[in-house]
Parts: structure tokens; C-alpha cells; sequence
């Protein structure tokens, strides 16, 4: 045992040391339960006698030494902060507990994209009325296309939670005169089974725009702009012609597939192609049903599957992971 290089590499160390954490670690590595100092001690018993009687005295010295200087050192560092100055009222650095969920920053960012070309962002309630919900979008109860949306009731057949946000369009259409910008982010249920690509609880951003002169053309500009800004200039866009009550006529826009760049895979269902929403132009039925004159203002209105576009920009097979609870960490 060299005790004398074991003296000369500590007063290295305790020369480069400046911090209380500093002091705790040098002390952990000479003198804790699996420090240098035990293991030189445990070594004591394979010497002979005569060896033992040299050695056993300079490591207990040393043991000692190491414990004193450490101890000095330390109480000299803190006598140092005593006195320093310290501003109380000074503002601490705060602290970062977490991160956004993925659905909330991609609600900001098409908030604050919308907001540039003049919407507003509307609420609206989740568990919604019948009238709101169904028959003010051009949907009366004996209407086969409420069959595609399996509604869950709080108590049939008026009360339930809402399965599109477009509840709340109808809400802004009813109370407001137009013009009328609005974005509507927010949450909407289905009885669906769970899989891959689909869920009973959703989100959607839908989005309504009513003025004098409001065409397709208006409508084209503002999503191909939207899909644009979420996943740049080269994104290659397609739209379909598509049926839902509340618009005539109506458009799905679609996006190439991110996952497999139009090759197919399942997330793309072998398609190729992504479909990002429905829209279309504001059925008349719906203008006059809250109090609108289509004679005079038309409009568009789109709806977007969040979910989707939250697993295409995030790279997200499995929709389930989003609200399943399970925690990843890389």
C-alpha cells in the first residue's frame, strides 16, 4: 500500500474542489463504506505481521488526516457564503415540471395560425342538446346519417355528449350575426371500438367562416395554407368530393401519407394517402335553422381530426397512446 501517493492524488483532488457536492463526493470516495480507506483496511489481514504493524498506523493516519482536512475545508467554504450578499427579492429560475401533451401544442399552433388570418377560438359545452348537436346541422331525428355517429346519451333522446364540435358552430351561428370567424378545438365522444386509428373519445378542430360572397375558392386557399404551415411547403394535398349534411357540396382533404410516403402501410390503411378532414359549404338549411339568411351570407366550415394530425406530425402509430396513461421514456 502506497499511503504516501494516496496523500499526494487526495491533495490534488481536494485542491480542484469548490462546491459543497464536491466535498461529499471526495469524502464518499476516500472514506465511505466502499472508499479507498476500507478497502486499503481490508487488505491488512493477508499481510505479515511486520507489514501490518507499517501499514496498519499510516492508513489510520491518513484515515484521519483525510476526515480533518475535508472537515476544514468545508466549514471555510461555508463561512465564505456567510458573507456574501444575497438579494432575496431577486426572482428565482423557475423550474420546468413537465412538457405539453402533444394534442395541446398542436392546438396552439393552428390557434395561433388561425388567429393570423382573423378567427377567433370558440368553446362550447360537452354534454350538448339534441337541437344544437344534430338538427340545427341540417340533421332531424329521422335524418340515416345520425346512424353514422354512434352517439352516446346522458338521458335519450335529448341530452348527450356531443360527437362533433361542431355543436359549438351551431351555438356561435345562433348567437352571433355574421361575419363570423371561429376555430372550435375540443373534445368529442363516440361509442367506437378502440383501435389503431380511432377512438371513443377524440379531439377535433373544426373551424367556420360566414360573410357575403364566402366560395370555395375561400375555403381551398385556407386549408391547403393550413396543411402548408403543419408540415411545409412540399406537403402534397388532394381533394375529394365527400357527403355530410351540414355542408353542399362537400370536400375531404387528404395528405400524403407521412408514415410511408404514399407507398401504404397501416396507418395509411394501404392507401397511400391520409384523410386530414371534411368541409364544405354551409348547407343553407343550417344558415336559416339559426336564424341566418343563406340569401344574403354563405360560408364554409371544415372539421379536423386532430388525433391524426397530432400522429402524423409526431410520428404516433397507435392513437391509443396518446390517452392510454402509460408513460415513455427515452
Amino acid at each position: 500500500m502506497k499511503v504516501n501517493e494516496l496523500k499526494l492524488r487526495f491533495s490534488e483532488q481536494l485542491k480542484q474542489t469548490k462546491s459543497k457536492q464536491g466535498f461529499d463526493a471526495l469524502y464518499l470516495e476516500y472514506l465511505g463504506k466502499k472508499g479507498v480507506i476500507n478497502r486499503a483496511l481490508k487488505t491488512l489481514p493477508q499481510l505479515s505481521d511486520e507489514q501490518r504493524r507499517i501499514d496498519g498506523p499510516k492508513i489510520n493516519a491518513l484515515k484521519n488526516h483525510i476526515a480533518k482536512e475535508i472537515s476544514e475545508q468545508r466549514r471555510n467554504l461555508e463561512e465564505q457564503h456567510k458573507n456574501e450578499w444575497l438579494d432575496y427579492t431577486v426572482p428565482g429560475q423557475r423550474i420546468r415540471t413537465g412538457h405539453y401533451h402533444p394534442t395541446t401544442i398542436m392546438i396552439n399552433a393552428l390557434n395561433n395560425f388561425f388567429r393570423y388570418y382573423g378567427y377567433s377560438i370558440a368553446e362550447g359545452p360537452e354534454i350538448e342538446t339534441d337541437e344544437f348537436n344534430f338538427e340545427k346541422l341540417n340533421l332531424p331525428k329521422d335524418h340515416p346519417a345520425r346512424d353514422l355517429q354512434d352517439t352516446l346519451y346522458i338521458r335519450e333522446p335529448e341530452i348527450l355528449l356531443r360527437t362533433h364540435s361542431s355543436s359549438v358552430e351551431t351555438r356561435v351561428m345562433s348567437s352571433q350575426k355574421p361575419p363570423i370567424r371561429v376555430v372550435v378545438p375540443g373534445k368529442c365522444y363516440r361509442n367506437e371500438s378502440v383501435n389503431k386509428t380511432n377512438g371513443a373519445i377524440f379531439y377535433q378542430y373544426e373551424g367556420l367562416a360566414i360573410d357575403k360572397e364566402v366560395n370555395m375558392t375561400n375555403l381551398k386557399f385556407t386549408l391547403e395554407a393550413m396543411a402548408k404551415f403543419l408540415y411545409g411547403e412540399n406537403i402534397e394535398t388532394r381533394f375529394r368530393c365527400k357527403y355530410y349534411p351540414q355542408v353542399e357540396p362537400g370536400a375531404g382533404l387528404d395528405i400524403k401519407c407521412t408514415f410511408c410516403k404514399g407507398r401504404g402501410c397501416s396507418v395509411c390503411k394501404q392507401r397511400g394517402w391520409i384523410e386530414l378532414l371534411g368541409s364544405g359549404m354551409v348547407h343553407p338549411n343550417a344558415l336559416e335553422s339559426c336564424g341566418i339568411n343563406h340569401k344574403i351570407y354563405s360560408g364554409f366550415a371544415f372539421g379536423i381530426g386532430l388525433d391524426r394530425i397530432v400522429m402524423t406530425k409526431f410520428n404516433i402509430a397507435d392513437i391509443r397512446s396518446l390517452y392510454g396513461g402509460v408513460l415513455v421514456y427515452k
